[in-house]
């Protein structure tokens, strides 16, 4: 086996830790050692059985248990929120499903003489069938004009518009078109206004004041304009709805943190009372939990604790102790090289500089080491 990089204290200060395994070895089903006691089974470790839960001495037990059964219902009391009230006026109910558009070949090349003579005349023939009212052969007409040039991001546009002026429930083939004019033409006024006015009759009220605001940037519009102020209370409520949602999610994610760290100095406290109590009777001495740094101090660290409860801390943790190499993929990772870094320090430096290589290294010197206590505990 290779010789250790560990410094002789760490070495000692594990051998403690043992010592203290073989003392009390229920010690090893302890929440906090879940991390360890998953890798003992992972490397096929015969554990101790655990201990069987204390029997009722006959007296009233205390209520303890009541007030952890409370907290997730008030979590879920909490992260309940009312549906936002909405003006749903002129909302339609029923919008036409998607229908078969023609969108012409977007890879045509330039037109020719014949073809520009042809696309300004379908062109000129379909804005006046639109004016005056005739929407269904309007859109007839644009749709052979794009045909012709299915880069025309006025005609999309217009047809759009044709669309919603035909029914006010074809909001599905007005989106389409208009987000097409968009595509070729990003400072197509008229489609982020129509489009803006499809996703109104939707129901899509921050979508709508998002085009409607855009089109009266690029071009303003009385008509645009009143839609905006018509949608914007809408928008507002729902964006509000949407804060309101992600603060509750960042106090649950802050009390969750706060409940782990809580846990993690209990379990600190916990390990210092039994080292202390190991002295007393003649157990190890300055090398025990209680007072030493590298593994016990690794275990008496509330913020290290809290980071192996992390699922995806403690898998790379796991993919780092079955080959210390494999530190290597987790160099962008700033949750694992923290711990690593950390564990380093708290273990008297892990092996040295080097970047990740000696990193890595110190890792499998101390890699070897828990190994050899392991064969002792599974003995």
């Amino acid at each position: 086996m290779a010789s250790c990089t560990l410094p002789k204290s760490a070495v000692d200060q594990l051998r403690g830790f043992i010592s203290l395994c073989k003392a009390n070895p229920s010690i090893i089903h302890n929440e906090e050692l879940s991390f360890f006691k998953e890798y003992l089974l992972s490397m096929g470790a015969s554990l101790p059985p655990e201990p069987a839960p204390k029997q009722s001495t006959g007296k009233t037990p205390e209520p303890a248990a009541q007030p952890k059964e409370e907290e997730p219902t008030e979590m879920e009391v909490e992260s309940e929120e009312s549906d936002v009230e909405l003006d749903m006026d002129g909302v339609i109910g029923d919008p036409n499903p998607d229908v078969a558009q023609e969108m012409g070949d977007p890879n045509k090349g330039e037109l020719t003489d014949n073809e520009q003579e042809e696309f300004s005349n379908k062109r000129s023939e379909a804005m006046g069938l639109m004016s005056e009212g005739e929407f269904e052969q309007a859109i007839a007409k644009f749709t052979e004009g794009i045909k012709i040039n299915p880069n025309s991001a006025v005609l999309f546009a217009k047809r759009g518009q044709c669309y919603l002026k035909m029914s006010p429930k074809a909001t599905n083939a007005c989106v389409k078109d208009c987000s097409r004019a968009i595509e070729l033409n990003p400072d197509s006024a008229a489609a982020f206004m129509w489009r803006g006015r499809a996703y109104m009759l939707l129901g899509k009220f921050a979508e709508a004041q998002k085009d409607l605001a855009t089109s009266c940037r690029i071009d303003f519009n009385e008509q645009a304009d009143e839609w905006l102020k018509e949608v914007t209370p809408n928008a507002k409520k729902l964006l509000e709805h949407q804060r309101k949602k992600e603060r509750k999610v960042a106090e649950k994610e802050l009390k969750e943190r706060q409940e782990r760290v809580r846990k993690a100095k209990e379990a600190q406290a916990k390990a210092a009372k039994e080292a202390e109590e190991m002295q007393q009777d003649g157990g190890p001495g300055a090398g025990g939990m209680g007072g030493m740094g590298g593994l016990g101090g690794l275990l008496n660290d509330p913020e290290l604790m809290a980071a192996f409860s992390d699922p995806e801390v403690a898998a790379a943790f796991q993919d780092i102790s079955s080959n210390p190499q494999n530190i290597l993929k987790y160099q962008n990772n700033p949750k694992v090289m923290n711990l690593v870094t950390k564990m380093a320090s708290k273990m008297g430096g892990g092996g040295g500089g080097g970047g990740l290589g000696g990193m890595a290294g110190g890792l499998g010197g101390m890699m070897e080491v828990l190994e050899d206590c392991l064969v002792d505990l599974a003995a």
